[in-house]
């Protein structure tokens, strides 16, 4: 006489989110404008505009690319905007700062697209393990989208979850 094994997580009215579906593919890739300075210090507009220009864009092509400086300088706002000139026609996304920045950018641009309607009054789990970077900032920004609307957060696996919010 054999029990029939019934599967209670699949019957719980339990969502379970994997934020590696929000991640943004593609490849990752720096741009340090520190090279184009003057003694990686000084911008000089006309060397700089020489550099732009001979520059091969080309390697950015589809490419997430995260742009700073890493130069304790000075770097004006305009020298950025014309940089994003040169890659807008090539790169898939350009960012200002390092690539854990526009991970946090990216993101923040797929949460925000969610539609709250079906979290409503739900238990939802956000899962715990992937494999996949998943930055802790996209936690925190789960998370604030989220609490306002569900019955109750969690992270981790169905069967071994951390209870992280319960609307009282």
């Amino acid at each position: 006489m054999s029990e029939e094994i019934i599967n209670k997580i699949a019957k719980s009215n339990l969502i379970t989110l994997d934020l590696k579906e929000f991640r943004v593919s593609g490849d990752r890739i720096e741009l340090d404008i520190n090279k184009w300075l003057y003694n990686k210090l000084i911008l000089k507009e006309k060397d700089f505009r020489a550099h732009l220009k001979a520059h091969d864009w080309s390697t950015y092509k589809n490419k997430l690319v995260a742009l700073f400086c890493s130069s304790e300088t000075i770097i004006p706002a305009w020298a950025y905007m014309l940089v994003t000139t040169h890659l807008q026609s090539h790169a898939k996304h350009v960012s200002y700062g390092n690539i854990e920045e526009m991970e946090k950018e990216l993101f923040q641009k797929k949460i925000n697209l969610i539609e709250l309607e079906k979290y409503i009054g739900k238990k939802v789990l956000i899962k715990g393990c992937t494999d996949v970077y998943i930055p802790e900032a996209a936690y925190v920004i789960i998370s604030n989208k989220l609490i306002p609307v569900v019955q109750s957060l969690m992270f981790g696996e169905a069967c071994s979850s951390v209870p992280v919010f319960k609307k009282s």
